[in-house]
C-alpha cells in the first residue's frame, strides 16, 4: 500500500540540488529551453515536484503557470516519484475493448495499489496511459517502456512475478 513517509523534495536534497542547478543552466538561452529543463529533470531526477516547478520558473524567467501548464499537459511528465518500476495500462480504444480493465482490476489485487500509486516499498507504480499505438496487440500493458501485448488477467500475475524476480537478481 502506499507509503506515508514522504522523501525529501529534490530541490532541498544536498545531493539533487547540484544537478537540478546544472540541467537548468544547461539549457537557460536554449530556444525551447523549458522543454529541455524539464524532459532531463524528469529523466535525471524521476519527478517534477511543486518546488522545482517554481524554481525553473524563476530559473528560466517565466511564469510559473506556464510551467505547470506544460506539466501537466504532457502525460510523460509527473509530479510525485515513481516506483523503480512502472507498469502502464493502454486505455486507447483498442486496448479497452481488448478488456484492459479488466488486467487493471488483476493489478490492483496483484500489487495491492491502485493507478496512480506506487508499492510502500517503492518497486512499482502503477499508471494508466492513453493509446501507446500498438493497437493491433491489444490490450497492452507497457512494464517500464517495453510493450507487452495480447495480455490476459490470468498471465499479469506472471508478469509482476518477473519484474520482482529481475529486481531480486539485480
Amino acid at each position: 500500500m502506499m507509503s506515508t513517509t514522504q522523501p525529501i523534495d529534490p530541490l532541498y536534497n544536498p545531493k539533487l540540488r547540484p544537478i537540478i542547478d546544472e540541467i537548468i543552466e544547461e539549457s537557460i538561452d536554449l530556444d525551447g529551453g523549458l522543454m529541455v529543463v524539464l524532459n532531463n529533470l524528469q529523466s535525471r531526477i524521476g519527478y517534477l515536484s511543486a518546488p522545482m516547478q517554481e524554481y525553473v520558473a524563476e530559473s528560466l524567467s517565466i511564469p510559473v503557470s506556464k510551467v505547470h501548464g506544460v506539466v501537466s499537459f504532457y502525460s510523460f511528465f509527473t509530479t510525485i516519484p515513481r516506483g523503480k518500476h512502472v507498469i502502464k495500462f493502454c486505455i486507447g480504444t483498442a486496448c479497452y475493448v481488448g478488456g484492459i480493465n479488466q488486467l487493471i482490476d488483476k493489478a490492483r489485487q496483484v500489487i495491492g495499489v491502485e493507478p496512480g500509486q506506487t508499492t510502500s516499498d517503492g518497486m512499482i507504480t502503477l499508471e494508466i496511459c492513453r493509446c501507446v499505438g500498438a493497437c493491433s496487440q491489444a490490450p497492452v500493458v507497457v512494464v517500464d517502456e517495453v510493450n507487452i501485448g495480447r495480455v490476459k488477467p490470468s498471465r499479469l500475475e506472471k508478469i509482476v512475478q518477473n519484474v520482482l524476480k529481475e529486481e531480486a537478481a539485480a
